[in-house]
């Protein structure tokens, strides 16, 4: 699920697998991230993204810290308001370990464009797919006043020499981002690099236990 430009915003409209809705990004990319798109897409346990959805973006980073350490953040899902300031509330809606069929409650808020007003994003993500230390692949709506996004986020963590390298491919569907592919497709990039920015500067943070 993800985002439309605002500190706040950014990364959680569109990141919401929906992440939502990539919406809340900044525009400046992670240091050592990559646009770059290899051949096919992003998979986990050989589901992707929607492959007829118009807004979809990929990107990846390096990350230097230990594979546990990225795999915590990113799958403790609750505390993901601590090291990203786009999500304002937070709630798992299972319990025990992070596995197939979690699911989590989260807000963001979006900021006034020229589709929609300004408005609260309400996302609940369902992880479809899941291999320890390797992919997820979450779904779900983002429902905010005037906007319903549907997204597909997967996620591959990948073991390089000296970090690990965090790819992430999202899918939007939905009227509102479709009336403006390239606007919705900017605002996912956005979103989707201020998503690895922030998990980048948490895993490598100095104080943090790896």
């Amino acid at each position: 699920m993800s985002d439309i430009p605002n500190t706040r915003i950014r990364t959680a409209l569109f990141t919401v697998p929906l992440v939502a809705i990539g919406v809340l990004g900044s525009a400046t990319a992670p240091a050592e991230a990559t646009t770059s798109h290899p051949a096919g897409p992003l998979t986990c346990r050989g589901e992707g993204v929607d492959p007829q959805a118009l807004v979809r973006h990929r990107t990846e980073t390096v990350i230097h810290a230990p594979l546990r350490t990225i795999w915590k953040l990113q799958t403790d899902v609750e505390r993901w308001p601590y090291w990203q300031d786009a999500i304002t509330t937070m709630k798992r809606l299972d319990h025990g370990p992070f596995r197939k069929g979690s699911a989590f409650r989260w807000t963001t808020p979006i900021p006034p464009n020229p589709a929609t007003p300004a408005t609260g994003l309400d996302i609940t993500s369902t992880v479809q797919q899941l291999k320890h230390h390797s992919c997820i692949r979450w779904t779900g709506p983002a429902v905010g006043e005037g906007l319903r996004i549907d997204g597909v986020h997967v996620w591959n963590f990948t073991r390089v020499k000296g970090g690990i390298r965090v790819s992430t491919e999202e899918t939007h569907t939905g009227a509102e981002v479709e009336a403006d592919v390239p606007t919705a497709t900017k605002l996912l990039r956005q979103g989707l690099e201020a998503w690895l920015r922030d998990l980048k500067t948490a895993a490598e943070a100095p104080h943090r236990p790896h």
